[in-house]
């Protein structure tokens, strides 16, 4: 198996969720990491985001190419 590297940083959950359908339909092998501490009850997550997506590095640019298209569907959806 591929070593797996930080692809990029998520906003929120429902961004990462989005990711996760798309990644599975994709069957990209892939690793959600949330930056949530319970010790800390998430207090971190407003300044470095909800968490990270890894992957093998061959999927990569195919990654940042959906998390592009979720972020242009966001833009569009709003007034």
């Amino acid at each position: 198996m591929d070593a797996f590297k930080k692809i990029a940083v998520l906003g929120d959950i429902v961004q990462a969720k989005m990711l996760e359908l798309m990644l599975k339909e994709q069957d990209i092998p892939h690793v959600m990491k949330t930056y949530h501490d319970s010790a800390y009850d998430g207090l971190f997550q407003g300044h470095k985001g909800w968490g990270h997506v890894e992957a093998p590095a061959e999927y990569e640019s195919d990654i940042l190419a959906m998390l592009d298209d979720l972020g242009t569907q966001e833009e569009q959806d709003s007034p």
